[in-house]
């Protein structure tokens, strides 16, 4: 019950995520599920979830309190992280010990604790890079060729980035393409729903440059969605009437 996308580009990251967690005439209820970790200067890094919110919490908690690293014996902070390629391992290692921690609640029949992870961010002088981490500890990295990745319910808001989103693609107007594909998968789909935390990170800055939430009293999000809506009318009526009709 979420939908969260991760836009890498030229100039940097953007990074947006739901917070719905049920979804039901008299049962709704929201949950962060974008966490920040900054340190200005050295280093800033994100993680969008969807799945099992036990099991991500307790990866989370994991991350900032540190893994003992069983070859070495070293407790591994995410902070501590010296590349990408080396915090996203260490995400993946976090979400197989917070199953472990569960025990035999894993194996409950009818209960799902599988997770899907977006980390993306930046270390130090090194691009800019952008992970999706699932319940294995197992990743696929982001790539120019397609420059986003999504969790949770994808379809609805997927076609407009596949036409819209390219690596050169300016980062607000990222930014702006993926609040529509949030908004489409809103409109669609029950168990998605404001409000919306999204985060910008520019390459080189080491910060965010965007960290905000946004809900349905945000005026920008509220004409986006009327702009879109008008736009998609006006579009569809200004292509010709399909020519198939049978002859007289």
């Amino acid at each position: 019950m979420t939908y969260c996308c991760g836009i890498l580009v030229r100039e940097g990251l953007v990074m947006i995520a739901d917070t719905r967690t049920n979804a039901g005439l008299d049962n709704i209820s929201t949950f962060r599920k974008l966490q920040l970790f900054e340190q200005p200067g050295r280093h800033v890094m994100t993680i969008a979830a969807s799945g099992n919110l036990s099991v991500t919490q307790g990866a989370v908690n994991l991350l900032m309190e540190g893994l003992e690293n069983p070859e070495t014996g070293e407790t591994e902070r995410l902070a501590d992280a010296q590349s990408m390629v080396a915090a996203a391992h260490l995400v993946g290692r976090a979400v197989r010990r917070s199953l472990e921690l569960m025990g035999d609640a894993v194996r409950q029949p009818g209960v799902s604790f599988d997770v899907s992870l977006l980390f993306g961010g930046q270390i130090g002088a090194a691009r800019p890079r952008l992970f999706m981490i699932y319940t294995a500890g197992n990743a696929i990295e982001c790539t120019p060729d397609t420059p986003y990745l999504q969790i949770g319910e994808h379809k609805y808001g997927k076609p407009i980035l596949d036409r819209a989103i390219t690596y050169d693609t300016e980062i607000y107007d990222a930014l702006k393409i993926g609040l529509i594909s949030m908004d489409s998968t809103i409109r669609s789909n029950l168990s998605v729903g404001l409000p919306i935390d999204i985060a910008l990170m520019r390459s080189g800055a080491l910060k965010t440059e965007v960290a905000a939430r946004i809900d349905a009293n945000d005026a920008y999000f509220r004409d986006l969605r009327e702009r879109w809506s008008a736009a998609l009318r006006e579009a569809h009526m200004a292509i010709p009437p399909p020519p198939y009709r049978n002859p007289q």
